[in-house]
């Protein structure tokens, strides 16, 4: 089941429900009861630093990877 965010439209309060995906866009009643009205948004995340240049740089200083050149680095 997909986990989708919702956010309250008075305070900003972010609440995170697992919900069928035919549910998705259904209204969200106030866990804490104080009647304010919850509507889904895009959640974004990150799962590591695949992709990101950090994974990405090579090791040595000069320009290879790590070992390859002979340095000992």
């Amino acid at each position: 089941m997909p986990l989708y965010e919702y956010v309250s439209q008075s305070d900003g309060t972010v609440i995170e429900l697992l919900r069928p995906i035919s549910q998705a866009d259904e209204p969200v009643k106030d866990p804490e009861g104080k009647g304010r009205t919850f509507v889904r948004r895009h959640s974004t995340f990150a799962t590591g630093a695949a992709g990101t240049q950090a994974s990405t740089a090579p090791c040595c200083p000069c320009g290879k990877n790590r070992g390859s050149c002979g340095s000992g680095n």
